[in-house]
């Protein structure tokens, strides 16, 4: 049987959790998902294992039938192309790197932009016939203005929060008493709270990204960034990443701690879900017994038509009616080439008379029974 077969458009396609104990083999995305073809009368297919982040074969093109025994050779040849596919550096190297970058002249500061990377004075040259250029203060602080955004909404496409949206969640987060932000694929709230705490006006927030791009290890420190795949909850760095998890989840000194996560539009809704229930486990493991029957709080943010699957996946969760718009993306942003409504939306297990919509964007608070909701004048 061929593998284009599983492509077949007569087909739905369903995520199978795993057995436990069972591993599943590993792209150079991690560990795949295990897939089963659900025919449209309900019958089902053969299960396989496919790439957890990249839902277009053009981008990872690895396949296995859940049954098919695999010869030794290809086992070789498969880690092989796994290796190759790693960054060129460890994020402890990049950390060195960066020391090194930030101490140069401004006029030594180069950033490749054909290899998205920090230049080093004896690298110069070897980048001499690509398009280079000069990094200032202000954009080694904001390292998305600086890096070219990944683009491919069926994976790991990267639409930044307006400063608008960013402002907003930050906001709300720390009027709620939350010191601590897990930022689950949320760059430009990570780089927010490093600048609100560097303008010495709050009380200071710490922050960890979480997130694919691994580039992001040439700006931050190991206790700041881990590189992730938030569709199979894998740290790209083991054991070690996980151990900054864990400290960073672990409330101390009061510090409460919060996650907001914001996935591509093109992620299936039940592997997020599940990695994010994982991110809950561990963090409640870490907190005293009375939050042994709790969440950890959560901002997912996802369009609003995938509100009954989230639902179906984690059902203390509420959909706000607050609009997030996007600085890159060509329809969920404000101006003449987007659309005058945003469908991405906050969906969220904090109460939702919490979160107070600012009134100045056009949000009106309405009572609906004891709860206070905020629905926006259009």
């Amino acid at each position: 049987m061929e593998v284009s077969e599983a492509n077949d458009e007569s087909f739905g396609i369903e995520v199978i959790p795993t057995e436990d104990g069972k591993p599943a083999p590993c792209c150079p995305h991690g560990p795949t998902l295990l897939f089963e073809k659900v025919g449209k009368g309900g019958e089902k297919g053969r299960r396989f294992y496919a790439c957890s982040a990249c839902r277009d074969r053009k981008d990872c093109n690895f396949f296995q039938w859940e049954e098919e025994k695999v010869s030794e050779v290809r086992l070789l040849a498969r880690e092989a192309e796994n290796q190759s596919k790693r960054p060129v550096f460890t994020q402890q190297e990049n950390c060195s790197r960066f020391r090194k970058f930030s101490s140069l002249p401004l006029d030594e500061k180069k950033f490749c932009q054909d290899c998205q990377m920090l230049l080093l004075p004896g690298e110069h040259e070897a980048h001499s016939s690509h398009r280079t250029t000069a990094v200032s203060t202000d954009q080694l602080r904001r390292p998305s203005v600086l890096l070219r955004p990944l683009d491919n909404k069926k994976s790991n496409a990267q639409y930044l929060f307006t400063d608008r949206s960013s402002h907003f969640l930050l906001d709300t987060l720390a009027g709620l008493g939350y010191r601590k932000v897990l930022c689950v694929g949320t760059p430009r709230l990570q780089e927010l709270i490093k600048l609100r705490n560097l303008e010495q006006k709050h009380e200071p927030m710490k922050s960890l990204l979480l997130d694919i791009d691994f580039r992001y290890t040439q700006f931050y420190s190991q206790d700041e960034f881990c590189h992730y795949n938030m569709f199979n909850h894998h740290f790209f760095d083991g054991e070690a990443s996980g151990a900054v998890l864990q400290a960073f989840l672990t409330e101390c000194d009061g510090q409460k701690v919060v996650m907001v996560a914001d996935p591509p539009f093109g992620g299936l809704v039940k592997p997020l879900a599940s990695s994010f229930s994982l991110i809950s486990h561990t963090w409640r493991k870490l907190q005293s017994s009375d939050c042994s029957n709790t969440d950890i709080p959560m901002m997912w943010i996802f369009p609003y038509f995938f509100e009954p699957r989230i639902l179906e996946c984690l059902p203390s969760f509420t959909m706000l009616d607050y609009q997030v718009d996007y600085d890159n993306h060509p329809l969920y942003k404000h101006g003449k080439t987007g659309r005058k409504q945003s469908p991405v939306r906050l969906f969220t297990n904090i109460s939702p008379r919490d979160v107070v919509l600012p009134k100045d964007e056009g949000y009106r608070t309405a009572e609906n029974g004891s709860t206070a909701l905020c629905v926006r004048n259009v």
